[in-house]
This record gives structure tokens, sequence and C-alpha cells, in this order.
């Protein structure tokens, strides 16, 4: 029998996080083969923010996903290291300027994040700071149509640590597609989120099999302790 996948749980509160975080790298972990030569470098990795919108991330958004608060604050922990360091930050913003520049999710979702409307702006917790680069994307891709791999390449980064929502759709494609582009791949399991625990360990699993090394917060903060 085929469950039916409810949309948008709460499948994790930020008092509970700690808890989930142990049970996904559990399971990720337990799942696959670990690549202990490959090691994030605090230094040469690109933070990727992927759409942290209020669309997304605020309880008053249309698209309101529930475990977006928790990652939120993981979220925050890292833009502060990434900061503290002089590292580099990149925000997404996934909007579209009409109806026109939709492409295929046009056929896929009834509503779109208008550029420059209200919910379309990163949530204030996570307010960009003039020193990071915030950059508009279209489609699921953060590479696509975009400048970030040249801006990533400008600044010497061979790394990208992704973070942000939705785990299986907009951050599992920038992985992949990062990968493709020849950098080394990280991903925050406990600072991105979905719209159901199954997508969000679902995309982790898959990302872990062949493109991404998935790490919780607790680990990246410890490996830039150690760095400095």
């Amino acid at each position: 029998m085929v469950r039916i996948m409810k949309r948008a749980e709460e499948y994790v509160t930020p008092e509970a996080l700690s808890g989930k975080m142990a049970e996904w790298l559990s399971c990720v972990r337990g799942a696959v083969a670990p690549r202990p030569h490959l090691k994030i470098v605090p230094a040469r990795c690109g933070l990727i923010v992927v759409d942290m919108l209020n669309y997304f991330a605020s309880p008053e958004g249309r698209c309101f996903l529930p475990a977006a608060p928790a990652a939120a604050a993981r979220i925050a922990l890292l833009v502060e290291a990434w900061r503290s360091f002089g590292g580099n930050v990149v925000f997404t913003r996934h909007c579209h300027t009409s109806s026109e520049d939709l492409g295929m999710l046009g056929k896929f979702f009834s509503d779109y994040i208008r550029c420059g409307e209200p919910e379309a702006e990163i949530v204030t917790v996570l307010a960009p700071r003039t020193s990071d680069v915030v950059m508009n994307k279209t489609t699921y891709d953060a590479f696509l149509g975009t400048a970030l791999e040249e801006e990533l390449r400008r600044r010497g980064l061979v790394q990208v640590l992704v973070t942000g929502v939705l785990t299986h759709l907009c951050c599992e494609t920038t992985a992949r597609s990062a990968f493709c582009r020849g950098f080394e791949v990280y991903v925050a399991a406990d600072a991105t989120a979905s719209s159901t625990e199954q997508l969000h360990l679902g995309s982790l699993l898959a990302l872990a099999d062949g493109v991404a090394v998935i790490m919780s917060t607790e680990e990246i903060l410890q490996t830039c302790m150690e760095s400095r």
C-alpha cells in the first residue's frame, strides 16, 4: 500500500531538531559509505542560503513550511560563523517578474513568487548584509541563468555548503548542479527543510549516495573552530 504524503508537515520544531538530526545522520550514514577524504574547508567553501523567503519561512507566507523556522535558526548560526571569519555567503531569491518567465514551474504550480512583493524578501532573522551576495533565480537550480558559478570561481571557492528550502527541490537541484560543475558539495541536514520528513530524508539519502557530504550544523561549526 502506498502512503499518501501530507503537505507541509510540522515534522520538526526548533526544540526537537537535535534529536531529529541524530536520527537523520544515523539513517544516512547507515546507508551510505563514508567519504573521509572529503573535508569541508570553510575558507574555500561558499555558504549558499537557498530561498529562505517569507513565502516559505514566515508563518504568514502563502507556502509556509512549518519545518522552516527550525532550519532558519541553524542557518543563522552558520551565517554568523561564515561572516566571523570573512567567509563568503550567498543568498538566493526565487522570484518571477511575470507569468511569462515561469517555464515548467507554471505547469506544475498555480501560484508563483512575484519579485518585489513582501513574500519575496529574505526572512528578517537572515537579513543579508552588504558584504553578502544576493542572486535572483527563476528555477530550482541556483546556477542556471545566474552568475553564481562565476562569482564562486572569482572568489577562489571550490566547495559549497547548501542550506535553505526546499531540501528535495531547489536545494537538491542546486547541489547536483554544483557537483556537475566540479564543486565539492556539502549539505547541512538540519539547516535545510522540506514540506515533509519523507521528502527531506529521501533527498538527503539520494544526495549522500553520489553528490554531497551530509553534515550537521554542529559538525560544521566544529570544523570552523578547528580551522582557525
